[in-house]
């Protein structure tokens, strides 16, 4: 479950870079001092020129990343219910535990939305220079910058369920021909699954 929450994060962290012109700042910037040797770039603290800081800020901002955040953690949380349902083994317990676990998830989701939004800042100091930020805020005040705010984060969801319906019908393809490659693992998996079903 914590990779999913990964990845969509990611997704909406570096969806701006793609509509930026230009190379991002792959090497490390003279104003940033690692304070810590944390291998994680969320942990890590840095020292970041204030300018540059606040204008970082200014894009989240003009980029509406957190309300994109907020979105896409909405739409995984009603995802998730059928997802931990089918995972747990059935009962009378499961459908309260599941409920429970919702209620949980969402309030911690709602706790670390602003901690993950705060943990983008070295990230966008890591790859853009300030020039870069600059001119991506300038990208965000015009007609079209507005619009891939709104667009976005509903592209990428869209193109995450078809990337998910793309994989399952892979992955019975490539089982349907494994099992047809070898005759001795579909009879094993037929007499797990008749095993399975007598319990």
């Amino acid at each position: 479950m914590k990779i999913r929450v990964h990845i969509a994060s990611a997704i909406l962290l570096l969806a701006p870079s793609a509509l930026a012109k230009g190379k991002a700042n792959q090497g490390p910037s003279p104003q940033r001092v690692p304070v810590s040797d944390s291998s994680s770039d969320l942990s890590r603290q840095l020292t970041i020129d204030p300018a540059k800081e606040a204008d970082i800020h200014r894009l989240l901002e003009l980029s509406e990343t957190r309300a994109a955040m907020t979105q896409v953690m909405d739409t995984m949380e009603k995802n998730m219910g059928p997802w931990v349902t089918g995972s747990l083994p059935a009962g009378d317990y499961r459908d309260k535990l599941v409920d429970l676990f919702l209620e949980k998830y969402h309030d911690h989701v709602k706790a670390e939305i602003q901690l993950l939004v705060d943990a983008a800042v070295p990230l966008y100091d890591k790859y853009f220079s300030h020039e870069d930020i600059k001119g991506l805020i300038q990208f965000y005040k015009t007609p079209v910058g507005q619009k891939a705010v709104s667009v976005l984060p509903i592209l990428w969801m869209e193109i995450q369920a078809q990337g998910m319906r793309m994989g399952g019908k892979l992955a019975d393809q490539c089982i349907a021909e494994v099992l047809a490659e070898h005759p001795d693992l579909q009879k094993a998996l037929a007499e797990a699954q008749k095993a399975d079903s007598s319990k």
